[in-house]
């Protein structure tokens, strides 16, 4: 069976007929990428796919949070909240315009957030002061300072209730312009392309609002509701000034003033935008300088605590090792001669 074998390996025609086979599987699979199309094509295809893909969950992650904040805003008021600040009439008293406008600010708009602010500012005080006085009368904290002192803190704790709510809606508001200035450059960017390529403003704002969520969800938020005052607004300049009061953002406000003077005036909205695009990018790589010049002044005390005494251990080690151990050795030598000796 092996001679067999053998012999038909060794075989001329056996050996030709291989070495075709060989060489036409080659050929095929050089030949194949020709008749199979442009790679080239069959990867920008999936590009495309891909990216739709995942501009589809974004659209859906950026619907299912408005939605949720639809919701959050729209939600039925507590009859209990609402009563207790309708019969202490405390619109009157602790709300004004600026209240509003900082709120929408810290984006709560409506009268539902409002009614819940103002039930807060007056609740809190009341939950601080019983927290304090608990922990100092019951609990027995601060026993060994006077009874003025107590009091005094208890009504310090008051206080604090009190302008918890001012000052959680002033982070809410400072987080929030700080996402839209971050991602502003880019959304001109992307309106002025928008605009450049013969888009109306409304379905540029839209288009801008589903590609600049990624970013910051705020920004495409404001784009949307702006897109929506043009459409029911009868003066197109109020829904811009909105946006601009909405954000409390200087660049914002440029560029809101640019489009009312090309609304008023005819004057060509593309050049306004790149010149204020660029003036946004600017301020951006300014604001990015400043925090990197600030950095060497805030290292200062971190290197003088941390990384100082390290360095002088590193370089003054050996020597101290070195100089306890000739001490060593020249006690060692000296304790040797006497007892020979």
């Amino acid at each position: 069976m092996s001679s067999q074998a053998i012999k038909t390996l060794v075989d001329p025609s056996f050996l030709i007929a291989l070495l075709v086979a060989v060489a036409v599987f080659a050929t095929m699979i050089t030949l194949l990428p020709a008749f199979g199309g442009n790679p080239l094509k069959a990867r920008m295809k999936s590009v495309a796919l891909e990216r739709d893909e995942l501009r589809a969950k974004q659209r859906a992650r950026l619907a299912a949070e408005a939605d949720r904040r639809r919701k959050g805003l729209r939600e039925q008021e507590s009859l209990g909240m609402r009563s207790i600040v309708d019969r202490l009439d405390l619109r009157r008293a602790l709300a004004d315009e600026g209240t509003m406008q900082k709120l929408r600010m810290a984006g709560f708009r409506g009268q539902n957030p409002l009614t819940k602010f103002l039930f807060f500012r007056l609740v809190l005080p009341f939950v601080g002061f019983a927290l304090a006085l608990v922990y100092i009368m019951v609990l027995g904290g601060l026993a060994e300072k006077p009874f003025l002192v107590r009091m005094f803190v208890c009504i310090a704790c008051a206080y604090a209730g009190f302008y918890l709510p001012v000052l959680y809606v002033s982070n809410r508001a400072t987080k929030r312009k700080q996402s839209i200035q971050m991602a502003w450059p880019d959304a001109l960017d992307l309106l002025l392309i928008c605009v450049e390529s013969g888009m109306s403003v409304e379905a540029a704002l839209r288009r801008v609002a589903d590609e600049i969520g990624v970013q910051s969800v705020d920004l495409a938020e404001e784009f949307v509701l702006t897109n929506a005052e043009l459409s029911y607004l009868q003066e197109r300049r109020q829904a811009y000034e909105n946006l601009a009061n909405r954000t409390g953002l200087d660049s914002v406000k440029s560029v809101s003033q640019a489009l009312i003077q090309a609304e008023r005036y005819g004057t060509p909205v593309a050049h306004a935008l790149r010149v204020l695009a660029a003036e946004s990018r600017d301020m951006r790589m300014n604001a990015a300088e400043k925090k990197a010049a600030a950095l060497p002044p805030k290292l200062t005390v971190p290197m003088i605590l941390f990384f100082l005494p390290v360095l002088f251990a590193i370089i003054l080690g050996p020597a101290g090792i070195q100089i306890s151990q000739r001490g060593i050795f020249g006690d060692q030598h000296n304790t040797t001669e006497n007892n020979s000796q």
